[in-house]
């Protein structure tokens, strides 16, 4: 498939999942349960509307954003996300490169297939570090030191997986990390063959991470001992910018503002963790309204065009990250993929703001219609 073919998520996801292996495509793609709390974010996203305005002079427009004290290009940042090089042979490197470009962020995830000292140096510095809780601590205290040692500035901390959400998808296909390979699979891999032998002559992706003998990583593991003691104390030990992610709570919000956290995530794991959880964009609003203007809030979950980014904006974002949009453009039509759907976001988001009588990402709140 062309990429002049690719003009939407829907066209890359398609192109995605002919190219990717049953298992995989089921692991990027898969949500919660039945995935009707992912569906319901995707429906309220969509019924958020913005009023188009006339006859004001929209010429000149800029999509330039200040994420923490730092002047982002675009708005918009890649969100981290485990085994990226799944999609593609070196997409992590592929996602590191884009954020240096266009000088916004990229959330490396602590199961990530490329270690945080490399994604930081592709990155150009513009790399956030992802970190679970996990065991009694001691692992991610180690992580939070090469973090500190990698020249990381921000920590994000996702707090939204106390257990792995039950992905009946990706379940039914035996996704495991590291591979488990059984006669099901393998037929997968044979009906796929240009994403084997690629993977085949570039290497099995691995988390990253945890090469060093002794240091490893359940992906299945209990992180339900993480509370509010240890973010205290992960307050006090991490110097930078912390981030947590994965709240869709008011009471809690407010709580992480007084804890002294730098800014919040809202986000429901983009429909991974709870079926049940209410739809994050709604949320949004609710946790701006509570914590007032001033405060960072980012947002991810659900992203699938540049009318959403705005779309979030108004209601309340700062800053907001895509997921899983990145890595079907990489699998489609990797690094070029990626850059071709970067560029219809951004013209998506540019041309949503002209129709809606402004030049820029501020106040858009202001834009909702009825507002």
């Amino acid at each position: 498939m062309g990429l002049s073919r690719i003009q939407s998520f829907g066209d890359a996801r398609a192109a995605a999942r002919r190219r990717l292996p049953w298992m995989v495509f089921d692991y990027i793609d898969g949500a919660a349960g039945t995935g009707h709390g992912e569906a319901l974010n995707l429906a309220a996203i969509r019924d958020i509307r913005l009023q188009p305005r006339i006859l004001v002079n929209v010429e000149h427009r800029n999509l330039g954003v200040q994420v923490f004290d730092h002047a982002a290009k675009i708005p918009f940042g890649i969100s981290p996300m485990g085994m990226c090089n799944l999609s593609a042979p070196g997409a992590d490197l592929m996602l590191a490169r884009m954020a240096a470009k266009h000088q916004t962020p990229v959330g490396v995830s602590t199961v990530a297939s490329t270690s945080l000292e490399t994604m930081i140096e592709a990155a150009e510095g513009h790399a956030w570090f992802q970190l679970y809780f996990s065991g009694d601590g001691s692992g991610t205290s180690r992580l939070i030191e090469r973090a500190e040692a990698a020249g990381y500035r921000t920590l994000v901390m996702t707090l939204d997986v106390p257990e792995v959400g039950r992905r009946p998808r990706e379940l039914r296909r035996g996704f495991k990390m590291p591979f488990k390979i059984g006669p099901l699979q393998f037929i997968d891999f044979a009906l796929h063959p240009v994403w084997s032998l690629s993977t085949l002559v570039k290497g099995r992706p691995d988390m990253a991470n945890f090469t060093e003998p002794g240091f490893g990583f359940d992906r299945t593991a209990s992180r339900a001992a993480a509370d509010w003691g240890f973010l205290e104390r992960l307050r006090e030990r991490w110097k930078g910018n912390l981030v947590v992610k994965g709240v869709t709570s008011v009471e809690d919000a407010v709580r992480l503002k007084e804890v002294g956290v730098d800014a919040i995530q809202v986000s429901s794991h983009g429909g991974r963790q709870l079926d049940a959880c209410p739809p994050p964009i709604l949320a949004l609003s609710q946790i701006r309204q509570a914590l007032g203007e001033g405060f960072p809030l980012f947002y991810d979950t659900g992203m699938r065009s540049g009318e959403d980014v705005v779309r979030a904006y108004a209601m309340g974002a700062d800053f907001v990250f895509f997921g899983r949009a990145m890595l079907y453009a990489i699998a489609a039509g990797g690094e070029q993929g990626l850059t071709h759907f970067t560029r219809i976001l951004t013209d998506e988001i540019s041309l949503t703001l002209a129709q809606i009588g402004r030049v820029d990402m501020t106040g858009l709140p202001d834009t909702l219609a009825g507002s």
